[in-house]
């Protein structure tokens, strides 16, 4: 039975929202085999509207340099997408997941699948999957700064207990945390 795994950069103080400008000082080698490793572990990707848009039309024609394993990751692995406003999802491997038994499809492919469902960024994507009890592993690498606005991770949400299973500090100071589900 496969896992569905959330990684996020986020800030001290609980930004996620637009990593790019504030993320990129402490991303280091170390950093880099972090999310090497999380890439490596996923068998399918998980993504809500907004990032299946972007990356749909950013990720199909990126084929070499820097980016180019990655491209060839994510263009390949399936993917499943969560969205109630999409009518199609026409990127390679996509599968569109909408309409009222969204969760309950998401535990059939979870119960028939292996490996990591993996996820990166998308706040409104985990707190939904929290709500719906579908999250098995929250991957934080949390940055020392304090971006002060922007989008967090957790608002207006319900508690949900979670349990600290690994911790790791970088070089760069940045903490390399997971958690599970509490209950």
């Amino acid at each position: 039975m496969a896992k569905i795994v959330s990684n996020f950069f986020i800030s001290l103080d609980g930004v996620v929202e637009r990593p790019d400008q504030w993320h990129f000082p402490y991303f280091d080698d170390e950093m880099g085999a972090v999310v090497g490793r999380g890439v490596e572990a996923a068998t399918a990707f998980l993504m809500g509207r907004r990032q299946y848009q972007e990356w749909a039309e950013y990720w199909p024609s990126q084929t070499g340099g820097e980016d180019g394993d990655f491209a060839s990751f994510i263009n390949s692995v399936p993917k499943y997408v969560l969205s109630n406003t999409l009518t199609e999802a026409t990127w390679q491997n996509s599968t569109l997941l909408a309409g009222e038994s969204v969760a309950d499809r998401l535990r059939e492919i979870k119960k028939r699948s292996d490996g990591e469902i993996a996820m990166s960024g998308s706040a409104t994507t985990v707190r939904w999957l929290l709500a719906n009890g579908l999250l098995d592993e929250l991957r934080l690498l949390v940055h020392p700064i304090a971006v002060g606005r922007g989008q967090r991770l957790f608002e207006d949400t319900p508690t949900h207990p979670l349990r600290l299973t690994s911790n790791e500090t970088l070089k760069s100071g940045v903490l390399n945390l997971t958690y599970v589900p509490a209950s």
